[in-house]
């Protein structure tokens, strides 16, 4: 049977990239959040053994929340990894961390909850959450998207009392009747509905507010090793296009994936994070993080958020997003023939 083109480029990929044997395998630190969406193409890759075809043997280091995460950036216990894009600004600000592209879009699945016997009251007075107790994660997408649900709703962004807690708390804390108030993130918003009957009061997408989540690289390790910083994106890409092209088996591993991160969902869970959280292709990833004459799309986003982070006092003053979003690593892969049929081979199946 005669090969096409693309299978043979597929084949060339398969044997390793940029002249690596498919059997040497680089290490690489990959960091992440159990039990996230966006860091399925993750666990796809160690399924379906792409990290090995890739020349790459991650090292996985999970932690609870994006903060964390980027603290232990010193120690160089990860080199690349996923997070929220809030974060992912503060770790541009201290820790020389770059963006180097886009996990998803979690606008809708960053919001503002109430405990069901309270969601009338509220939406027909959005008034009196003044002064009440906000159980979120400080420093997050969520703390981002629940300040510009305040204002939505016609209040201040400081007007409820912001208590500072881990995600697991929060749902034990509303669970055990401890709490009203939450600003969670998927999948802990459907663990909400479920177990507590909480219903949302305002998405990030409701108060106009996009909450991109950020593929993140050390700036040491990205000038030392780029081209395994490429071959990191293109892993993570080929996931997302696997998923699209075989929706039930990609539902089905990412089920396996949360519970191995302690967390339970059910199906009808799993099919909301992926109708509501958009992914991107290479093609999509190039177009938001191109800058041509002007500013992105990804610089707008993240504008955003470095704004928000000022405001509230976290860092002195908003980083220009030239200073830490770059889409080179993107560009590395799409220039890579053999690099880009590996990540992109299944987006028109």
């Amino acid at each position: 049977m005669k090969r096409t083109l693309a299978g043979l480029a597929l084949a060339i990929a398969l044997t390793g990239t940029q002249g690596m044997p498919a059997h040497a395998q680089t290490p690489i630190g990959v960091s992440y959040q159990p039990s996230l969406y966006w860091a399925l193409p993750f666990h796809y890759a160690q399924v379906k053994g792409w990290w090995k075809d890739a020349g790459l043997a991650p090292n996985f280091t999970t932690f609870p929340a994006g903060a964390p995460q980027i603290a232990a950036a010193p120690s160089k216990s990860w080199d690349v990894g996923g997070t929220g894009s809030v974060p992912a600004v503060l770790g541009a600000v201290r820790f020389n961390i770059l963006t180097i592209g886009i996990t998803n879009d979690e606008s809708k699945a960053n919001a503002m909850m109430v405990r069901g016997e309270r969601f009338d009251a509220i939406r027909a007075n959005p008034q009196s959450l003044k002064g009440q107790r906000l159980l979120l994660t400080t420093n997050s997408t969520v703390d981002y998207a629940s300040r510009k649900c305040l204002v939505k709703m016609g209040l201040a962004a400081n007007d409820m009392q912001f208590v500072n807690l881990g995600q697991a708390q929060i749902i034990t804390a509303l669970t055990s009747n401890n709490g009203d108030f939450a600003g969670v993130w998927a999948p802990n918003t459907y663990t909400l509905e479920d177990r507590a009957g909480a219903k949302y009061l305002c998405s990030g997408a409701d108060a106009g507010a996009i909450v991109p989540g950020a593929l993140i690289v050390r700036g040491d390790f990205a000038k030392e090793r780029p081209d395994d910083v490429a071959k990191f994106l293109a892993v993570f890409l080929r996931g997302w296009s696997w998923a699209k092209a075989n929706p039930a088996e990609a539902r089905s591993l990412g089920l396996d994936f949360y519970k191995q991160g302690g967390l339970e969902v059910s199906a009808r869970a799993m099919d909301q994070e992926f109708a509501l959280r958009p992914t991107f292709g290479l093609d999509e990833q190039l177009k938001i993080m191109s800058r041509g004459s002007s500013a992105s799309t990804v610089d707008g986003w993240f504008g955003e958020i470095g704004k928000f982070i000022a405001e509230v006092g976290t860092i002195p003053s908003n980083p220009d997003v030239k200073s830490y979003i770059t889409d080179e690593f993107m560009k590395r892969v799409a220039a890579d023939a053999r690099l880009k049929a590996f990540a992109t081979e299944f987006d028109k199946k």
